[in-house]
């Protein structure tokens, strides 16, 4: 079995004036790992929908291994799909589940026995194959539907959030069994779900919806590291990026709402070289939370006091505030720290990220030229 392509171009799928997807495009290369992934009611699944011929779509195209296959029924694109819901038959066992769609089909009895050998021993089902869905656990029942895609030999299979009814330790353990059959058997996979860490640990390539757009479509390290907009900045990571809304002032950048004084620089946190940005427009400055560190005396940084601190063993993290923001830090646990404490964080000039205030997509390079920075003489 080996994986072919999927391209979604441009694609819409509208009900009246509701826009569910919104000129989507992307790619699915073949034998790859996709995922997309946003918050509820992004359009990711009807997005899944639309490619599987379950929806009919607006506008757009869904090419497969180069064939358009837009206005094709799902039993004319070659696909296997696993559900949110297992849709198990609870009068027939485990087998027989698997094997329905085989059934259907009409393939001889005994290469039906012959996959469903070779399924049921590569996801452990074979000592599960007599029981009903109701007598074997929902780890068990979601392996079983996972059986019945394969069993299909289908070179795509499509996922719609396979893993949202397990329980945390559960979905860690079947993540890696998942991904280690997608690879083993060459699937082109397109898997939803809005669980990031799901998405980090699994994709080749993650699609970031947002109101039924892509907001970005790259490899995880890649979003993690270089986000394009404050919304993928904001969704990707735990804890969230922190963005810090900064206004230019006499002698750089300072935290809004923060008068002179209130930083350890006279108000200004970064030079004016330090930003991308030659006018006066909102500008977004995005941290991460582990990039945050508290700030020794006399090196500059920013003044907060803090609101809260939750301790997670390995490290704490801090919640405190300057001016009307919140900011989160990823600090060492030896570092005790009380609620109304006043501190001073710093970062280092690599990890910090830029993003417009009105429209939020990334800055870097994307504006004219920085202002020199100011002599400090």
């Amino acid at each position: 079995m080996s994986g072919v392509s999927i391209e979604v171009r441009a694609l819409e799928k509208r009900w009246g004036e509701t826009v569910a997807v919104d000129r989507v495009s992307f790619t699915a290369e073949a034998g790859a790992f996709t995922v997309l992934l946003g918050p509820s009611g992004c359009g990711k699944s009807t997005t899944l929908r639309l490619v599987a011929g379950l929806e009919s779509a607006s506008g757009g195209q869904v090419l497969i291994d180069g064939r358009d296959v837009t206005h094709r029924p799902p039993n004319g694109r070659d696909i296997a799909m696993v559900f949110q819901s297992y849709a198990l038959f609870p009068h027939l066992n485990v087998a027989e589940n698997i094997l329905f769609g085989l059934k259907v089909r009409r393939v001889a009895k005994a290469e039906r026995a012959r996959r469903l050998d070779r399924v049921a021993e590569m996801l452990g089902l074979t000592p599960l194959l007599h029981r009903k869905p109701s007598q074997i656990s929902g780890g068990q029942q979601q392996r079983t539907a996972l059986a019945r895609a394969i069993i299909a030999e289908k070179p795509i299979c499509l996922m719609d959030e396979p893993l949202s009814n397990l329980d945390a330790k559960l979905r860690h353990e079947m993540r890696n069994e998942l991904r280690a059959l997608q690879r083993a058997l060459g699937l082109t996979m397109v898997y939803v779900t809005h669980d990031q860490a799901e998405a980090l640990s699994m994709a080749d390539r993650i699609v970031v919806l947002n109101q039924g757009r892509v907001e970005q479509a790259d490899a995880p390290r890649a979003l993690y590291d270089r986000p394009t907009s404050a919304f993928v900045a904001r969704f990707i990571g735990t804890p969230p990026m922190n963005l810090i809304e900064i206004a230019r002032c006499e002698d750089g950048w300072r935290a809004a709402g923060v008068e002179n004084g209130g930083t350890s620089r006279g108000g200004a946190i970064l030079d004016r070289a330090s930003v991308p940005v030659a006018d006066a427009r909102p500008v977004l400055l995005g941290v991460r939370p582990e990039d945050l560190a508290l700030a020794d005396a006399g090196t500059p940084g920013i003044e907060a006091t803090v609101e809260s601190v939750e301790y997670l063993g390995a490290d704490n993290l801090v919640s405190c505030r300057t001016a009307d923001q919140v900011l989160t830090a990823r600090l060492p646990h030896r570092r005790r720290l009380q609620a109304g404490a006043p501190i001073r964080l710093t970062w280092p000039a690599r990890a910090q990220h830029f993003f417009d205030g009105g429209s939020g997509r990334r800055l870097d390079g994307d504006g004219p030229a920085p202002i020199p920075a100011i002599s400090k003489a």
